[in-house]
């Protein structure tokens, strides 16, 4: 049997790519998994994110792909799946999820607090924007694309003081930089799912479907379903300024949930404990209580 597996082409999605053929091929060494390595229409501009619809843009070409034939698989960092996907889709396999934190470079490894006034800040991510000006209003953000060598080059090309990006991206290209800050989580609350690589294929392949649910981490998977059904929840997508993680430790599952408004100036920040027996019900009794406290109206201000 062969799988195809579409994927972005970049460097990171293609490390992604091929951590997934290799899970696939681990377990089923009677699969064949070929890569079709493809352009987005996220890809194929510049135009900040908030201008071209968001990150769902990364997503859709692979998606045509899956319904046209093209792939049977498609691979994504998983916090640029919209959390409302089409219900012909699944999110079928997800994997142990790399550190979510995010990283501030800079030239010298200054901390948030330690820039000085009117200092620039490379970013596209609203939810990144909102908590620097939740800390630091007097900060420029600056929108920021390209993959993470283009990123960093940027930076020290002086396009702007300090630059962030995700923790994994940087563990997974094994890119070791001396230069940088690794925020808490009190400081920057991760997006829903970052951290997990995603594998999306049509609800009704089942045969495909079963060969992703024999990799499949679904602890891990409860994870990452309980974050994007929160953001769902809201109405949110990767423009809004929403914040969440569940983590598990030896007591159970933490859950921190943010909502801030773009400029930052409105938060509404809740931590709560649950388990995964409870943790559906959990993350709808959390959002049901962002909602009564209008989160839902707070992220488009």
């Amino acid at each position: 049997m062969k799988i195809k597996l579409a994927t972005r082409q970049s460097e990171l999605a293609l490390f992604q790519a091929n951590y997934v053929m290799n899970k696939i091929q681990t377990h089923h060494s009677d699969v064949e998994v070929e890569l079709v390595p493809m352009s987005s229409d996220g890809d194929q501009t510049d135009k900040p994110l908030y201008e071209i619809g968001g990150k769902g843009l990364f997503v859709t070409k692979l998606e045509s792909a899956l319904e046209n034939g093209e792939a049977d698989i498609a691979v994504h960092s998983l916090k640029d799946v919209p959390a409302k996907i089409d219900m012909k889709y699944s999110i079928a396999a997800v994997f142990k999820r790399e550190d979510p934190s995010d990283i501030l470079l800079s030239i010298n490894g200054s901390s948030l607090v330690d820039f000085p006034a009117n200092s620039s800040i490379g970013t596209s991510s609203p939810r990144r924007k909102a908590q620097i000006l939740r800390k630091r209003a007097d900060l420029n953000i600056i929108p920021v694309r390209g993959n993470i060598a283009t990123r960093i080059r940027k930076l020290h090309e002086g396009h702007f003081d300090g630059l962030i990006v995700a923790k994994a991206a940087l563990n997974r290209l094994n890119i070791e930089l001396t230069n940088a800050y690794e925020f808490s989580m009190q400081e920057m609350l991760p997006a829903a799912s970052q951290g997990f690589i995603g594998v999306e294929c049509l609800k009704s392949n089942e045969e495909i479907i079963s060969i992703m649910s024999s990799i499949n981490n679904s602890s891990e998977m409860a994870l990452a379903n309980a974050e994007r059904e929160f953001v769902a929840s809201l109405n949110g997508s990767c423009l809004s300024p929403i914040a969440i993680l569940c983590k598990e430790d030896v007591y159970g599952i933490n859950i921190s949930a943010k909502v801030l408004s773009q400029n930052g100036q409105k938060e509404i920040y809740r931590e709560i404990r649950s388990s995964h027996e409870n943790l559906t019900k959990d993350i709808h009794s959390l959002a049901d209580d962002f909602i009564s406290n209008d989160a839902h109206l707070i992220i488009l201000e």
